[in-house]
């Protein structure tokens, strides 16, 4: 049963390496959703390949929570907008959610807390 960190988060596309955990969640982007339950978040591991990506067989529609549960850092990006482009950076030290275009962390004030 899958833990509910957000109230009515909807569905989220992803890769098959997300959920298997053969790769750990780092792209995370944002679109307009396409059905009511989607919530137009694309999460993608660190080891998805341009090639991998193509077969859309990689891909599964899961529940947002169900992700959060693989990497809670999710729960704070789940209101961000859509176009929002985002990576999971780990510096050893702990890991930040840093806006790919300009490199900069999201600071916490702009990060969802349920």
């Amino acid at each position: 049963m899958t833990i509910e960190f957000i109230p009515a988060a909807g569905a989220s596309l992803t890769t098959t390496n997300v959920l298997t955990g053969a790769g750990r969640v780092k792209w995370l982007v944002r679109e307009e959703s396409q059905v009511p339950a989607d919530n137009g978040w694309r999460i993608f591991s660190d080891i998805d390949t341009e090639e991998y990506l193509a077969d859309s067989s990689n891909m599964k529609i899961v529940d947002f929570n169900a992700l959060c549960e693989i990497e809670p850092a999710l729960i704070g990006i789940w209101d961000l907008p859509v176009g929002s482009d985002l990576q999971i950076v780990d510096d050893g030290a702990g890991i930040q959610i840093v806006d790919t275009a300009t490199g900069q962390p999201l600071p916490p004030e702009a990060l969802y807390s349920p």
